[in-house]
C-alpha cells in the first residue's frame, strides 16, 4: 500500500481491497505501481491530507449544483473519468462497463488509446444508457502522423466530443513493479484495439504506441489544423506550458503528473495546480487528476482553479471489485460527498469554492495557500 492510501474513506477502502483479492496479482501491481520510488504515486494522495478547508457560513447558497460546462461536454458532476489503459484486466466487460456506469452518472470518460475495446464500442456502450453522453479521446501522438490522424477520425466518427492529448510522456516512464513481473503486454485475448489495423500494422494486428522525444509543438499543431475536436492537454504541470496551449489555441490543461507514473520526482498534481490557474487565468478551463479520493479533494481542487478533476485508480478498483456496479458506486460516492463538502463550505455550486478557503496544515495550525 502507498502511504497515501492509508487514509481511504471507506467505501474506497472496501472497493480496493475486494480488487486486489480478486485481481492478478501482477495486474494490480499494473494498476497501482507508478515510476521509481512511487514516491508521485504517493504524494498526489498525501498532498491533499496536507491541505484543509476553511468554511463559510450564512451565505444564503440554497441547493448545491454541481454541473460543470467543459469542451464538448455537459456534465452533471465535476468528477471526470481520468484515462487508464486496459480494463479488461479488471473485469470482462472492460471499457464498455466504466462508459455505462459514467452516463449513468453524467460524468465525462476519457477513453484510453490504450483501451482494450474500440472507442466506437466505447461510445455505444455509453450512450446505450444516455444518449448524450460524453466522451473525450485521450491520444499519445505517434511519430507517423498518419496513424494519429487515424486515430482522430475514428473517435470523430465514434462520437467522441473532444481529444485529451497525453504531453509528459516522451519516453514511458520506468516501473519497477512491471519490470519485476515481466509485464509488458497484454495477456492472449486482450489488445488495445484502437490500434488495431492502423497504417503499417499486420493484416488483422495490432500496433505499438509509440513515444518520441522528437515530437514538438510542431506536432500539436498539425493535430490542431487537421481536425475540428477540440484539444486539451493532459499532463501540463509548468505554467508557461499552460500559458502556451492557451497561445497555440487548445481548449483545456489537465494538470497531472500521470497518477506518478512518469517523473517519479515530479510534484504532486495539487501542488501544481495554483501557478497553472493562474497561468491560464481563466481563459480555457483548467482541470486536474491524481489524488482524488473524497469530495474534500474535489473542492479543494475546484477552489484552487480546476473546473473538474478526474479520477482514475479508484475506477479501477469499483470495476475490479463489482464491475458496471462498482464504477457506478465510486461516482455515486463522490458525487454525493462532493456536494456535501460544497454546502458545508457554503458554495452554491462548483464555481464558488475560492483559494482563500484552502489552507496548509502545520503543527502550529494552518497557513494560507
Amino acid at each position: 500500500m502507498t502511504g497515501g492510501e492509508a487514509v481511504l474513506p471507506g467505501l474506497l477502502a472496501e472497493l480496493r481491497d475486494k480488487a486486489r483479492a480478486r485481481l492478478d496479482p501482477v495486474h494490480w501491481d499494473f494498476y497501482e505501481g507508478g515510476a521509481g520510488t512511487e514516491t508521485a504515486v504517493a504524494e498526489n494522495v498525501l498532498a491533499f491530507r496536507r491541505l484543509a478547508l476553511l468554511p463559510r457560513v450564512l451565505r444564503g447558497a440554497g441547493p448545491v449544483d454541481t454541473r460543470v460546462t467543459l469542451p464538448g461536454a455537459r456534465a452533471r458532476t465535476p468528477v471526470v473519468i481520468a484515462p487508464t489503459a486496459f480494463h479488461a484486466l479488471a473485469h470482462p466487460d472492460g471499457e464498455r462497463a466504466t462508459a455505462r456506469a459514467a452516463a449513468a452518472a453524467g460524468a465525462v470518460l476519457i477513453t484510453s488509446m490504450a483501451s482494450t475495446t474500440a472507442v466506437a464500442e466505447v461510445t455505444v456502450a455509453a450512450r446505450s444508457v444516455c444518449e448524450d453522453a460524453a466522451v473525450w479521446f485521450q491520444l499519445y501522438l505517434q511519430p507517423d502522423p498518419e496513424v494519429t490522424h487515424t486515430l482522430v477520425r475514428r473517435a470523430r466518427q465514434a462520437g467522441c466530443t473532444a481529444l485529451v492529448v497525453t504531453v509528459d510522456s516522451p519516453v514511458f516512464g520506468r516501473r519497477p513493479r512491471d519490470d519485476r513481473n515481466g509485464f509488458h503486454g497484454l495477456p492472449p485475448g486482450c489488445a488495445t484495439e484502437n490500434m488495431r489495423d492502423l497504417p503499417g500494422a499486420p493484416p488483422d494486428g495490432t500496433l505499438d504506441i509509440a513515444m518520441s522525444p522528437a515530437l514538438s509543438w510542431d506536432d500539436l499543431r498539425r493535430l490542431r489544423d487537421h481536425h475540428e475536436l477540440p484539444i486539451l492537454l493532459k499532463g501540463v504541470l509548468h505554467p508557461d506550458d499552460a500559458r502556451l496551449a492557451v497561445a497555440e489555441g487548445m481548449r483545456g490543461v489537465i494538470v497531472s503528473n500521470h497518477g506518478g507514473r512518469q517523473l517519479d520526482a515530479a510534484p504532486a498534481s495539487v501542488e501544481a495546480l495554483p501557478r497553472v490557474a493562474d497561468a491560464v487565468a481563466g481563459r480555457i478551463p483548467v482541470l486536474l487528476d491524481g489524488g482524488i479520493r473524497s469530495g474534500s479533494d474535489v473542492v479543494t481542487a475546484l477552489a484552487l482553479g480546476a473546473t473538474a478533476v478526474g479520477v482514475g485508480r479508484p475506477v479501477l478498483w469499483g470495476l475490479a471489485a463489482e464491475g458496471e456496479d462498482g464504477v457506478a458506486r465510486v461516482l455515486a460516492e463522490l458525487q454525493a460527498d462532493t456536494a456535501h463538502v460544497l454546502a458545508l463550505c457554503g458554495a452554491a455550486d462548483c464555481t464558488a469554492p475560492t483559494r482563500d478557503q484552502v489552507v496548509v496544515r502545520g503543527p502550529h495550525g494552518v497557513a494560507g495557500c
